[in-house]
């Protein structure tokens, strides 16, 4: 397990600076275990789970202790068919935002997404409905890309079913349902990202009434060369492999405004 040190201290200093609750060193090391457990699983994580599977340093009764501060702070929730627990809306933002560490897109990743997009660089919609599938593909989910006319491009629907969030038909129904209201997607992926390279990730109240549920939205804007612009991005279970989606979809923004040519 990674030692925390002064690391923990910065972003116990993030934290408070965000106006969110202090959190010990032990409970912010509790929360990065439970939510990358939880992203791998999709099950609620007990404590004994944690004590055994993440290395940390405190009996499960003091993990287990600590979950239900962290649940009391709203970081946590607790199913009713279940022991265990899992993260909030607001813990997996805490967690993206403060803790996670991004995965590294190889050379070879990032050849392989533009050589499936280059000989579509002077199409605007045929290179993004590459650009998406491509997207949909690298990381699994069901990718989207918007444009400033209001088009909306969707590829890799057929990813969320291997998902467990969307085995419930209701919960699949609803995604497919909200996907179909172009008008709310492209609401959604216009709201100002903060910085040029920043991702923006929507989560629980930030989706509105339209999409309550167990569902994500990880995106950021893109530019052309002749300033056509637009959103790209991906939609999921909360549990989104965000170490992955996050600089994938950083990528693909960066390589839309490279090659894209005449549009």
């Amino acid at each position: 397990m990674t030692c925390f040190g002064t690391r923990a201290i910065i972003l116990l200093t993030l934290i408070v600076m965000d106006g969110i609750h202090n959190l010990t060193q032990r409970q912010i090391e509790i929360l990065k275990a439970l939510v990358e457990e939880y992203i791998t699983t999709a099950e609620p994580v007990g404590s004994e789970t944690l004590e055994k599977r993440h290395n940390i340093s405190a009996s499960p009764a003091t993990i287990r202790n600590e979950m239900v501060k962290l649940t009391e702070m709203g970081y946590l929730q607790k199913p009713h068919s279940s022991a265990g627990r899992m993260p909030t809306p607001r813990g997996m933002k805490i967690y993206v935002n403060e803790l996670m560490k991004e995965r590294d897109i190889s050379v070879g990743e990032e050849v392989a997404m533009k050589e499936k997009v280059w000989d579509y660089r002077e199409q605007s919609s045929r290179f993004l409905r590459e650009v998406t599938r491509s997207l949909a593909e690298n990381t699994g989910t069901l990718a989207i890309a918007t444009t400033s006319e209001g088009e909306l491009y969707c590829s890799g629907y057929a990813n969320i079913l291997d998902m467990p969030e969307f085995y419930d038909i209701d919960v699949t129904k609803h995604l497919l349902d909200a996907l179909d209201r172009h008008d709310y997607i492209q609401q959604l992926t216009s709201q100002p990202v903060e910085h040029e390279e920043d991702v923006q990730i929507l989560l629980g109240d930030d989706l509105s009434s339209i999409l309550q549920g167990p569902y994500s939205l990880v995106y950021t804007s893109y530019e052309t060369p002749l300033q056509h612009r637009g959103a790209i991005g991906v939609i999921g279970p909360v549990r989104l492999n965000y170490t992955y989606v996050v600089p994938a979809i950083r990528r693909v923004k960066v390589m839309v405004h490279e090659i894209a040519k005449g549009w």
